[in-house]
């Protein structure tokens, strides 16, 4: 079966990232890793990447191997400013899971946004009696380079279209 709509596809990636200034592209570095005993599974049309990601699989099969740069644009595009913020310290508190580890600059923040979805927010700065925090995407700014292995796509069950995630063995990743 092709990688297509409503098909499950499970593949392992090494996800390299690179950025461009003043025309020159430096050296792409590692991020994120997807052997054979933790692959990524989703649902096509629901994998939570850039959809560029999934529109350069399509049509591939089990077994093909692939390899592709997705340029910053069709990726998580530039900083938004916006969501660079300053919050009260206060809000890291103790009770709200927080330890001031937790709060030490160049860490992300697990959060929770007003919906209940989790997000992440970097710490840039320690600003005594508040923090300064980035909530872009952290891949923000950067071209992606996937190279990786098709290791399974087959059809989608009802429940999991109905769902929009994977479930299964290898549900513990949606």
């Amino acid at each position: 079966m092709k990688i297509q709509e409503n098909a499950v596809v499970g593949l392992t990636y090494e996800l390299k990232v690179s950025k461009e200034e003043d025309g020159i592209e430096s050296t792409p570095f590692s991020v994120e890793i997807r052997e054979n005993d933790d692959p990524f599974y989703f649902l096509y049309g629901q994998s939570g990447l850039p959809e560029k990601f999934e529109e350069l699989l399509a049509g591939k099969n089990d077994g093909e191997d692939f390899s592709f740069a997705i340029s910053m644009v069709d990726a998580y595009g530039e900083p938004d400013d916006e969501l660079v913020i300053t919050l009260p310290k206060s809000q890291f508190s103790g009770e709200r899971g927080f330890s001031p580890e937790m709060l030490e600059e160049g860490n992300f923040l697990p959060l929770m946004d007003e919906n209940g979805y989790s997000m992440q927010a970097k710490v840039l700065k320690d600003l005594g009696e508040n923090l300064l925090l980035d909530f872009n995407h952290p891949l923000v700014g950067f071209d992606l380079h996937f190279e990786g292995k098709i290791i399974e796509v087959r059809e989608a069950t009802k429940e999991e279209l109905a769902h929009g995630h994977v479930h299964g063995e290898h549900g513990e990743h949606d």
